[in-house]
């Protein structure tokens, strides 16, 4: 039986992540309150911030500008997308 949260982002009853997505404190959070499907809108945002941005994740200062945006998407006021990105038709 998969386990169900009221999820933060959408706002409403929806299926739970099986596992902690992310080490840490804020991994709990978004396991506790965020739910499959959006952590998969996280993923694609996250995705853009990498490409638009030209992130390396492995890269301490831009793995850091990542967990900011996370905790902003889920938690805050939002991450946003750069101002000159033009979503796919």
């Amino acid at each position: 039986m998969s386990r169900t949260v009221h999820c933060i982002k959408l706002d409403r009853e929806e299926e739970g992540l099986t596992a902690q997505p992310y080490p840490g404190e804020l991994g709990k959070r978004i396991f506790e309150s965020v739910s499959k499907a959006a952590w998969q809108m996280w993923l694609k945002h996250q995705t853009m911030l990498i490409n638009e941005y030209r992130l390396t994740p492995i890269e301490p200062k831009d793995r850091a500008f990542l967990v900011a945006e996370m905790e902003k998407y889920f938690f805050g006021e939002g991450s946003a997308a750069p101002k000159e990105f033009v979503a796919p038709s």
